[in-house]
């Protein structure tokens, strides 16, 4: 549909979205918008306060001013564009939108939201009716929550938020974590097929309830197979892959694989540049496999191959970051918090006024060393710790 539509929806539902606070809600109610799956038309239904919508719709403005909703994105993420969903608003619908973003980490309070540092990232712009409206974002900063504006009312069934997630590296700090997670940053970049169901759904939260919560693909009636490949949340190593079949009872994989490539050091289209992460297994229907692995080489994406077509649930690959991974992570972190966040940041690491000030300008950061240089010893510690890198070698640091 749109250059950015293959991104994370950092809004959904499924994702851990939320919708926190709007101003009118008469007709239909907000929790409508963050909604996974597509609007669909509610003709003909009626309840005691009118025509009955799949979205959220606003009382008719006979004041000045706009309405406006409030939504926590499941994960703190950098937007790349947002879609306003109007299907089957056709009479309804806003005449113009606009959306804000800010950085509030946490869990703030509505009344919290109110003081925050409100961005626009989509200015006030227009909206056609019963319309998927696309608004590219060009603002690389980290948020957390975001706010429709409608002008001056009307109905909106669906907001997509699209961008990439960028959790805070303290959250992973000693763990053992899912590399692929889309909620922890990871996305599938590439399918053979997806013709029931995108292979986009076998790295989203919780477990399949049925099978249009997995991947899908048609039957084949050649020599093939067909295979996905995921780009890690993080540089890291996979000690545990975990392939789930659950709820395919007849069309589950006859057997799997697993490649894994260091895309740092080499090129993903050569194929002498991928190795075994788990050989082909065989695989059981409505079952959850998992297999470990040996390998201790860096891993910067997954491609899971299945044989020769089917379905699965869910896809993990549990691991934890190399230090590059740690430090790739933290310095695009520190990169995206917008600047009065970083500055609270540093300054709770007792870090100087005027170092403050210097760090802040100097963005954006190639290395950890670069942001090194403008700290001193004991600052520097502080950061590494804030971070959550408790070991870097010299040759990682670059």
């Amino acid at each position: 549909m749109v250059d950015f539509a293959h991104f994370t929806d950092l809004a959904s539902r499924n994702i851990g979205g939320s919708v926190v606070i709007t101003n009118d809600e008469f007709f239909v109610e907000k929790e409508n918008l963050i909604k996974p799956e597509a609007p669909v038309s509610c003709k003909g239904q009626s309840g005691n306060r009118g025509g009955i919508y799949d979205g959220w719709e606003t009382r008719r403005r006979r004041t000045a001013g706009h309405d406006w909703v409030v939504i926590r994105l499941g994960v703190p993420g950098v937007v790349h564009g947002v879609v306003v969903d109007t299907a089957f608003f056709r009479g309804n619908y806003p005449d113009r939108i606009s959306v804000q973003a800010c950085a509030l980490d946490g869990y703030p309070a509505p009344e919290d939201l109110a003081d925050a540092e409100w961005v626009d990232i989509v200015p006030e712009t227009p909206c056609e009716g019963d319309s998927e409206n696309a608004y590219p974002v060009h603002d690389r900063t980290r948020f957390t929550h975001v706010r429709l504006c409608i002008h001056p009312d009307g109905g909106v069934a669906r907001l997509r938020v699209h961008g990439e997630a960028v959790r805070d590296p303290l959250d992973f700090s000693g763990l053992s974590w899912d590399l692929a997670a889309l909620d922890n940053g990871g996305r599938v970049i590439e399918q053979s097929d997806g013709f029931f169901n995108p292979a986009s759904n076998v790295i989203t939260p919780g477990t399949a309830r049925t099978t249009k919560d997995g991947w899908e693909t048609k039957r084949r009636r050649d020599d093939g197979h067909d295979w996905l490949t995921v780009c890690l949340a993080a540089p890291g190593h996979i000690h545990q892959a975990i392939v789930d079949t659950s709820r395919y009872i007849g069309n589950a994989p006859d057997s799997c694989a697993l490649l894994a490539c260091d895309a740092s050091t080499d090129d993903l289209n050569d194929p002498t540049a991928w190795w075994t992460l788990v050989a082909r297994q065989r695989l059981q229907p409505d079952q959850v496999h998992r297999f470990h692995t040996e390998t201790q080489k860096q891993a910067t994406h997954v491609r899971l191959n299945i044989f020769p077509d089917g379905g699965l649930s869910r896809l993990r690959l549990l691991g934890y970051c190399s230090d590059s991974g740690a430090l790739e992570r933290g310095i695009r972190w520190i990169n995206m918090l917008p600047e009065a966040q970083l500055r609270t940041l540093l300054s709770q690491l007792d870090i100087s006024a005027p170092q403050v000030e210097k760090f802040v300008g100097a963005r954006p950061f190639t290395t950890l060393s670069d942001a090194e240089a403008l700290l001193d010893q004991t600052t520097t510690a502080a950061l590494r710790a804030r971070l959550g890198i408790t070991h870097v070698d010299s040759d990682a640091r670059g």
